[in-house]
């Protein structure tokens, strides 16, 4: 599925930056504006984690407004068993024209190691409708091993990529990957991993295409769900792709050098069913 999120957007990250992202019109590299922010942790939000006495097990008791992490019914993530193919809110990305996706059209995106996962946050996003209602992009996330199971089986990672809408709802679009050939297209990302928790780097040029981020294939499971991480809101449309892609062996690794395992255990299905749908593929004329 190459577009079900699209542009090419600047990211925000650390360290060394490829030769190889740089956009330009002439034989020398802008110079990189890298600018850092620290972001402190909330004071009124009680820490959680994925291992001990903060782990999964006790999200519900460690704040009230964590209650759902225990007592909710649609809770995520879950393990992909049974399937019915069903007729539902047509899925639809909308695309930027082609000139959009040339090296002058950047967006500036923010890289964040918060102590959970490698985040991606963005100032301006792409956007996904489900029916009658639009979504934006927001922030890609990832985790290690997969949250999701399809069957039982733990994929080595997952991506996350939020979108939200106007009145607040979420949609989340989830990725697989599994180990295999290298992926150039996370080489932005993985050149610039930030080690550092709690700071926000902006780096400009560096670019990064969502599109290639993504599977081929437009297959997808569809569930209501909720947020895999305090305070596990639900209410959020879940589109986890069928296909997934591959990072290297070597890549895997250096993401679980810097995040151990940050994933939530598969959570009760209850009354939901899982349908599996196509997502619907629209590109904007110019």
């Amino acid at each position: 599925m190459r577009k079900l999120i699209a542009s090419t957007v600047g990211l925000t990250m650390v360290t060394l930056l490829s030769p190889l992202v740089w956009a330009q019109q002439d034989d020398k590299a802008p110079v990189p504006s890298v600018k850092t922010q620290a972001v402190p942790l909330p004071h009124d939000t009680p820490h959680w984690d994925y291992q001990g006495k903060r782990g999964p097990r006790f999200w519900g008791k460690l704040d009230p407004d964590f209650s759902l992490c225990e007592e909710g019914k649609n809770q995520s993530p879950i393990d992909i068993a049974k399937t019915t193919p069903a007729t539902l809110p047509k899925l639809q990305a909308d695309f930027s024209p082609a000139k959009l996706q040339i090296v002058h059209h950047e967006h500036i995106a923010d890289e964040i190691n918060n102590g959970h996962t490698i985040q991606v946050n963005y100032s301006e996003g792409d956007t996904l409708s489900i029916g009658d209602t639009t979504y934006e992009l927001i922030q890609f996330h990832f985790h290690s091993p997969s949250e999701h199971t399809v069957k039982g089986k733990y994929y080595p990672m997952e991506i996350h990529f939020v979108h939200k809408s106007a009145s607040g709802a979420l949609a989340v679009v989830g990725v697989f990957i599994e180990k295999g050939a290298h992926n150039a297209a996370f080489d932005p990302i993985w050149a610039n991993l930030p080690k550092q928790q709690g700071v926000v780097s902006h780096y400009e040029h560096v670019q990064v295409n969502v599109d290639d981020l993504l599977p081929h294939s437009t297959k997808s499971y569809r569930y209501d769900g909720s947020l895999t991480t305090p305070p596990c809101s639900e209410g959020v449309k879940w589109i986890v792709m069928q296909s997934p892609i591959q990072l290297s062996a070597a890549q895997i690794k250096q993401f679980t050098s810097l995040i151990k395992a940050n994933n939530r255990p598969v959570q009760p299905l209850h009354h939901r069913v899982t349908v599996s749908d196509a997502v619907a593929e629209k590109v904007m004329a110019n």
